[in-house]
């Protein structure tokens, strides 16, 4: 389809969104660059040119937190389209969205976090979010749960 006279041509961002699980506990970031910034999310980022999904997503949580996981299983694909994208962003974001296992380390935020913790499940809400994680965070709760059993 192509886009309206003077509109902006359609930019997609592939990126990943990982939820980290430990115990009852679920990593989460607070967001240190647009957009949301300000706002708790799950660990998420691009994918670098060539770069598989599974592999964007181990990379992700290694430098925006310092923690390591293995991952469980791909949960689906979440599309954002941002109201009113700055010029030069994107105007749709394709993540795909992954449950993993916490292996090892305690959070440190990385350049793109003001701040990183795990938070027990039940005070997700309690945060200010990005809009439509919880959803998602539930979602992998769920696949995580299953490939414990």
């Amino acid at each position: 389809m192509a886009n309206e006279p003077g509109a902006p041509a359609e930019r997609t961002l592939l990126g990943v969104s990982i939820c980290v699980f430990r115990d009852d506990e679920v990593l989460m970031i607070e967001r240190g660059k647009a957009p949301g910034i300000g706002l708790w999310a799950p660990v998420g980022g691009g994918i670098e040119p060539g770069e598989a999904a599974e592999a964007a997503a181990l990379r992700e949580v290694a430098e925006e937190t310092a923690v390591a996981c293995e991952l469980v299983g791909r949960v689906g694909t979440r599309e954002i389209v941002p109201e009113n994208p700055p010029p030069g962003s994107p105007t749709r974001i394709r993540l795909e969205v992954f449950a993993a296992r916490w292996t090892a380390g305690e959070p440190i935020a990385g350049s793109d976090a003001r701040a990183a913790r795990f938070v027990p499940i039940g005070d997700v809400g309690l945060l200010a979010t990005m809009p439509g994680v919880v959803p998602w965070i539930e979602a992998a709760r769920r696949l995580f749960d299953g490939a414990e059993a």
